[in-house]
Protein backbone atom coordinates (compact mmCIF):
# COMPACT_ATOMS: atom_id res chain seq x y z
CA UNK A 1 0.00 0.00 0.00
CA UNK A 2 1.20 3.45 -0.87
CA UNK A 3 2.23 5.56 1.84
CA UNK A 4 0.00 8.47 2.33
CA UNK A 5 0.51 12.17 3.28
CA UNK A 6 -0.25 13.14 6.77
CA UNK A 7 -2.86 15.91 6.79
CA UNK A 8 -3.13 15.70 10.61
CA UNK A 9 -3.02 18.91 12.41
CA UNK A 10 0.10 18.05 14.36
CA UNK A 11 1.93 16.85 11.63
CA UNK A 12 0.74 19.02 8.52
CA UNK A 13 3.29 22.29 7.63
CA UNK A 14 0.17 24.13 6.05
CA UNK A 15 -1.86 23.73 9.26
CA UNK A 16 -3.20 26.96 9.70
CA UNK A 17 -3.42 29.79 7.14
CA UNK A 18 -0.79 31.94 6.54
CA UNK A 19 -2.84 34.66 7.75
CA UNK A 20 -2.06 33.28 11.35
CA UNK A 21 1.47 32.71 10.28
CA UNK A 22 1.89 36.74 9.59
CA UNK A 23 0.04 37.62 13.11
CA UNK A 24 3.58 36.14 14.46
CA UNK A 25 5.16 39.55 13.10
CA UNK A 26 5.23 42.51 15.54
CA UNK A 27 2.93 44.69 14.42
CA UNK A 28 5.46 47.65 13.85
CA UNK A 29 7.38 46.10 11.98
CA UNK A 30 4.41 44.26 9.70
CA UNK A 31 3.24 47.69 9.28
CA UNK A 32 6.33 48.65 8.10
CA UNK A 33 6.22 45.95 5.41
CA UNK A 34 2.92 47.19 4.25
CA UNK A 35 3.94 50.97 4.41
CA UNK A 36 6.43 49.99 1.27
CA UNK A 37 3.34 49.25 -1.05
CA UNK A 38 0.11 51.21 -2.81
CA UNK A 39 -3.03 49.64 -1.68
CA UNK A 40 -5.70 49.38 -4.59
CA UNK A 41 -9.12 47.31 -4.62
CA UNK A 42 -10.08 45.38 -7.83
CA UNK A 43 -13.44 43.97 -9.13
CA UNK A 44 -14.16 40.24 -8.96
CA UNK A 45 -13.13 38.89 -12.13
CA UNK A 46 -9.88 41.18 -12.43
CA UNK A 47 -6.50 39.82 -13.34
CA UNK A 48 -3.69 41.28 -11.15
CA UNK A 49 -1.17 39.04 -13.32
CA UNK A 50 -0.62 36.66 -16.00
CA UNK A 51 1.85 34.31 -17.34
CA UNK A 52 4.48 36.02 -19.45
CA UNK A 53 4.36 39.22 -17.38
CA UNK A 54 7.62 40.82 -15.66
CA UNK A 55 7.02 40.24 -11.32
CA UNK A 56 7.91 43.18 -10.27
CA UNK A 57 5.54 43.36 -7.30
CA UNK A 58 4.63 41.17 -4.47
CA UNK A 59 1.10 41.31 -2.92
CA UNK A 60 -0.68 40.97 0.51
CA UNK A 61 -4.76 40.76 0.47
CA UNK A 62 -6.11 42.37 2.98
CA UNK A 63 -9.53 41.49 2.34
CA UNK A 64 -11.39 39.25 -0.63
CA UNK A 65 -9.78 35.84 -2.66
CA UNK A 66 -7.79 35.45 -5.15
CA UNK A 67 -7.33 31.95 -7.14
CA UNK A 68 -3.75 31.30 -8.60
CA UNK A 69 -4.18 28.91 -11.49
CA UNK A 70 -2.35 27.72 -15.19
CA UNK A 71 -3.98 26.42 -17.73
CA UNK A 72 -2.57 22.81 -18.78
CA UNK A 73 -1.98 22.15 -22.50
CA UNK A 74 -5.04 21.10 -23.89
CA UNK A 75 -6.12 24.47 -22.16
CA UNK A 76 -7.77 23.72 -18.72
CA UNK A 77 -7.58 25.36 -16.31
CA UNK A 78 -5.85 23.94 -13.14
CA UNK A 79 -6.38 25.99 -9.82
CA UNK A 80 -3.19 25.72 -8.18
CA UNK A 81 -4.16 27.58 -4.90
CA UNK A 82 -6.31 29.95 -3.46
CA UNK A 83 -5.11 33.04 -1.49
CA UNK A 84 -7.22 34.39 1.11
CA UNK A 85 -7.36 37.31 3.70
CA UNK A 86 -4.07 37.91 5.25
CA UNK A 87 -1.90 36.03 2.74
CA UNK A 88 0.48 37.02 0.13
CA UNK A 89 1.01 36.16 -3.40
CA UNK A 90 3.09 36.34 -6.23
CA UNK A 91 6.08 35.79 -4.40
CA UNK A 92 7.80 32.79 -6.36
CA UNK A 93 9.88 35.66 -8.69
CA UNK A 94 11.77 37.58 -5.54
CA UNK A 95 14.71 35.66 -6.26
CA UNK A 96 15.55 36.74 -9.46
CA UNK A 97 12.25 38.84 -10.75
CA UNK A 98 11.67 36.18 -14.08
CA UNK A 99 8.42 36.69 -15.80
CA UNK A 100 5.24 35.19 -14.18
CA UNK A 101 4.19 31.63 -14.76
CA UNK A 102 1.07 31.53 -13.04
CA UNK A 103 -2.29 33.84 -13.43
CA UNK A 104 -3.62 35.07 -10.33
CA UNK A 105 -7.23 36.26 -10.65
CA UNK A 106 -9.78 37.79 -8.59
CA UNK A 107 -12.33 35.71 -7.18
CA UNK A 108 -14.67 38.11 -5.57
CA UNK A 109 -14.18 42.00 -5.05
CA UNK A 110 -10.92 42.30 -3.02
CA UNK A 111 -8.13 44.43 -1.64
CA UNK A 112 -5.09 44.23 -2.45
CA UNK A 113 -1.16 45.90 -1.18
CA UNK A 114 1.71 46.02 -4.01
CA UNK A 115 4.57 46.51 -2.95
CA UNK A 116 8.03 46.83 -5.31
CA UNK A 117 10.00 43.99 -5.76
CA UNK A 118 12.84 45.64 -5.16
CA UNK A 119 11.92 47.32 -1.63
CA UNK A 120 10.93 43.63 -0.85
CA UNK A 121 14.25 42.28 -0.92
CA UNK A 122 15.80 44.77 1.15
CA UNK A 123 13.46 44.45 3.22
CA UNK A 124 13.48 41.21 3.85
CA UNK A 125 17.45 41.83 4.04
CA UNK A 126 17.33 44.13 7.30
CA UNK A 127 13.94 42.31 8.71
CA UNK A 128 15.26 37.69 8.58
CA UNK A 129 12.53 37.29 10.76
CA UNK A 130 10.19 37.90 7.72
CA UNK A 131 12.57 36.22 5.72
CA UNK A 132 12.44 33.03 7.28
CA UNK A 133 8.32 33.09 7.20
CA UNK A 134 8.51 34.00 3.36
CA UNK A 135 10.88 31.23 3.34
CA UNK A 136 8.27 28.65 5.59
CA UNK A 137 5.50 30.06 2.97
CA UNK A 138 7.31 28.97 -0.45
CA UNK A 139 8.43 25.79 1.07
CA UNK A 140 4.77 25.19 1.98
CA UNK A 141 3.03 25.40 -0.78
CA UNK A 142 6.08 23.47 -2.84
CA UNK A 143 4.66 20.60 -1.06
CA UNK A 144 1.98 20.84 -1.61
CA UNK A 145 2.28 21.61 -4.92
CA UNK A 146 4.59 17.95 -5.02
CA UNK A 147 1.79 16.22 -3.61
CA UNK A 148 -1.02 17.64 -5.96
CA UNK A 149 1.15 16.23 -8.79
CA UNK A 150 1.73 13.03 -7.23
CA UNK A 151 -1.93 12.73 -6.35
CA UNK A 152 -3.09 13.81 -10.39
CA UNK A 153 -0.68 10.64 -11.72
CA UNK A 154 -1.88 8.05 -8.66
CA UNK A 155 -4.75 8.71 -7.14
CA UNK A 156 -8.41 8.48 -8.14
CA UNK A 157 -10.55 11.27 -7.84
CA UNK A 158 -12.46 10.50 -4.59
CA UNK A 159 -9.17 9.82 -3.44
CA UNK A 160 -8.56 13.01 -5.03
CA UNK A 161 -11.13 14.98 -3.45
CA UNK A 162 -10.73 13.27 0.32
CA UNK A 163 -6.76 14.53 0.61
CA UNK A 164 -8.04 18.11 -0.80
CA UNK A 165 -11.03 18.45 1.73
CA UNK A 166 -8.05 17.19 4.34
CA UNK A 167 -5.89 19.78 3.18
CA UNK A 168 -8.41 22.57 3.51
CA UNK A 169 -9.37 21.28 6.64
CA UNK A 170 -6.16 21.57 7.96
CA UNK A 171 -5.57 25.05 6.53
CA UNK A 172 -8.63 26.92 6.87
CA UNK A 173 -11.06 24.64 9.50
CA UNK A 174 -12.53 25.64 12.45
CA UNK A 175 -13.42 22.51 14.97
CA UNK A 176 -16.49 21.91 16.79
CA UNK A 177 -16.74 19.16 18.71
CA UNK A 178 -15.76 16.15 15.79
CA UNK A 179 -16.87 18.32 13.53
CA UNK A 180 -14.73 21.01 11.26
CA UNK A 181 -15.89 24.25 9.68
CA UNK A 182 -14.43 25.23 6.55
CA UNK A 183 -13.83 28.91 6.68
CA UNK A 184 -13.90 29.62 2.84
CA UNK A 185 -16.34 29.85 0.09
CA UNK A 186 -15.70 27.39 -3.29
CA UNK A 187 -17.79 26.45 -5.90
CA UNK A 188 -18.37 23.00 -7.28
CA UNK A 189 -16.30 23.99 -10.23
CA UNK A 190 -13.39 25.22 -8.17
CA UNK A 191 -13.37 22.21 -6.19
CA UNK A 192 -13.25 20.60 -9.90
CA UNK A 193 -10.60 22.74 -11.08
CA UNK A 194 -8.17 21.82 -7.76
CA UNK A 195 -8.12 18.07 -7.87
CA UNK A 196 -8.21 18.01 -12.09
CA UNK A 197 -12.12 16.96 -12.69
CA UNK A 198 -14.97 17.99 -13.76
CA UNK A 199 -17.77 19.62 -12.12
CA UNK A 200 -20.38 17.24 -12.80
CA UNK A 201 -18.07 14.65 -11.51
CA UNK A 202 -17.07 16.86 -8.78
CA UNK A 203 -20.81 17.41 -7.54
CA UNK A 204 -21.33 14.01 -7.69
CA UNK A 205 -18.72 12.95 -5.78
CA UNK A 206 -19.81 15.41 -2.98
CA UNK A 207 -23.23 14.51 -3.06
CA UNK A 208 -21.84 10.66 -2.27
CA UNK A 209 -19.88 11.99 0.94
CA UNK A 210 -22.71 13.59 1.93
CA UNK A 211 -24.57 10.74 1.96
CA UNK A 212 -21.90 8.80 3.60
CA UNK A 213 -22.06 10.86 6.38
CA UNK A 214 -18.71 12.50 5.93
CA UNK A 215 -19.57 15.74 5.11
CA UNK A 216 -22.08 18.75 4.77
CA UNK A 217 -22.43 21.89 2.94
CA UNK A 218 -23.68 24.93 4.40
CA UNK A 219 -24.21 27.68 2.27
CA UNK A 220 -21.59 26.94 -0.11
CA UNK A 221 -19.32 26.24 3.27
CA UNK A 222 -18.42 22.47 3.58
CA UNK A 223 -18.76 20.64 7.31
CA UNK A 224 -16.21 17.71 7.84
CA UNK A 225 -18.17 15.84 9.91
CA UNK A 226 -15.78 12.62 9.67
CA UNK A 227 -12.72 13.11 9.70
CA UNK A 228 -12.07 9.41 10.35
CA UNK A 229 -14.11 8.43 7.09
CA UNK A 230 -12.12 10.36 4.73
CA UNK A 231 -8.92 9.13 6.90
CA UNK A 232 -10.62 5.29 5.55
CA UNK A 233 -11.21 6.14 1.69
CA UNK A 234 -7.48 6.89 1.84
CA UNK A 235 -6.41 3.76 3.04
CA UNK A 236 -8.59 1.44 0.95
CA UNK A 237 -7.09 4.02 -1.81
Amino acid sequence: MDIQPDYSPQNNPMTGSESACFGQLDKQEFDMLLSLGTTSRYSKGTFIFRPGETGQHVFFLHQGRIKISNLSPAGHEVILWFCFSGEMFGLSEITRGNDRAVTAQVCEDSEVTSIPLNQFNTFLIHHPKVAFLIMQILSCRMRVLGDMLVNLVSDNVDTRLAKLILRLGAQYGTREGKVIHLDIHLTHQEIADMIGTTRQTATTLLGQFKRQGILSIDNRRILINSEELLHGLLKMS
